[in-house]
């Protein structure tokens, strides 16, 4: 029984199976290779990043230093701008070489203890060996002295099913570390995988909001942010819309548009510090939608005494003190819906609206207030 067990052990500490394990030197050469690359376009775009940052740290500390316009014209420029953001930047450079001289610390550290696994396969492979040596030397001395020596072969034979037993209990234990080293090693790599892809994330939502707006601070304070967005996306120009973000001490967001001008409907939004530029950027995006309606309906502002209820999408027009008009705007206009007359109240009376129709088969908001501001006998 002992001689089986010591063949089976021999076999699974082969040392052509301990070659094939020795993978390091060739994935560590394919993976220098990949990365270094990889680290230089990681660098550029840091730095290109950081000069961004430096630019609106800047002006974002000029802007809230600032009591009025004049202030900002007459001031000479700022001589040493991005000192702070550098300093912050550097900071955060330094942590980053920090993490990356501890993972490489626990690399090495684990790289020492394969070494370890290693030379104790050696060794028991080598006391393997010895023990094969002796229980040769055994058999032979049994040959000479069968009658003699029955009582001392019995004895070492457990000798060596002990030895045997505790060299397989070692190897167990050694492959059980091994598993759990190698669990490790893969949930390391599945967490640069999660920080790769929340990287690509955000430099997808920089884009989108670099694409369809530009913003004008007007108000900066530790837990408030009022500010206007300028949609340069949109086919015909609109005014700023107006909008108000209040951080709290629980890392979380109010976001409050403002309607003004704009004919957007007011509305709030809350939600986690870190999706507040995913807010701003769907708040724009909806008002972008609507340009064309919207720029059209802020143009009559100028020409006509109207009021826009963008929740009802009803139009008011008050051509005189005594008669007010009411027009309704349907969902998709003016490529997909209609602008229609409601009502007209002349005197606090509704007026016969059957036979008032401009000229136009299927007119806009701006040819109905043309019609109805001409119209004699409205």
């Amino acid at each position: 029984m002992a001689t089986v067990r010591g063949e089976a052990l021999l076999e699974r500490t082969d040392p052509s199976f301990l070659k094939s394990c020795n993978t390091t030197e060739p994935q560590e050469t394919g993976e220098g290779e990949i990365m270094a690359p990889y680290l230089m376009d990681c660098r550029r775009k840091q730095k290109h990043i950081f000069r961004q940052l430096c630019v609106v740290y800047d002006m974002i500390q000029l802007l809230a230093g600032l009591e009025s316009v004049d202030q900002l014209l007459n001031e000479p420029c700022p001589q040493n701008p991005g000192n702070e953001a550098r300093s912050a930047w550097k900071a955060l450079k330094v942590e980053y070489q920090e993490r990356v001289q501890e993972v490489e610390g626990l690399i090495s550290a684990f790289q020492v203890r394969m070494e370890e696994l290693q030379g104790k396969r050696e060794k028991l492979e080598t006391l393997l060996s010895t023990l094969q040596i002796k229980k040769d030397e055994c058999k032979e001395k049994e040959r000479i002295t069968a009658k003699q020596s029955q009582r001392a072969e019995k004895q070492i034979s457990f000798q060596l099913e002990d030895s045997l037993q505790a060299a397989q209990n070692a190897l167990n234990v050694c492959d059980v570390h091994l598993s759990k080293l190698k669990d490790e090693f893969e949930r390391q790599q599945a967490r640069i995988g999660d920080w790769t892809l929340l990287r690509d994330r955000l430099q997808t939502l920089v884009t989108v909001t670099h694409r369809n707006m530009q913003y004008r601070l007007l108000l900066v304070s530790p837990s408030e942010l009022c500010l206007e967005l300028l949609p340069r996306a949109a086919e015909k120009s609109l005014d700023p819309l107006r909008v108000s973000v209040t951080m709290t001490a629980s890392d979380e967001f109010h976001l409050q548009v403002f309607q003004g001008t704009a004919g957007l409907v007011e509305e709030a939004v809350n939600g986690p510090l870190r999706q507040v530029s995913a807010a701003l950027v769907e708040v724009m995006e909806r008002y972008i939608s609507q340009g064309e309606m919207l720029s059209e309906i802020q143009a009559l502002h100028s020409r006509f005494a109207i009021d826009w209820c963008p929740a009802e999408k009803l139009l008011i027009f008050l051509k005189t003190a005594t008669t007010v008009c009411h027009l309704r705007v349907e969902e998709g206009y003016p490529s997909h819906g209609r602008a229609t007359l409601l009502s007209v109240r002349k005197d606090g009376n509704l007026f016969d609206i059957t036979n008032l129709q401009p000229a136009e088969q299927h007119p806009v908001l701006t040819e109905w207030l043309e019609f109805l501001s001409s119209n004699p006998n409205i």
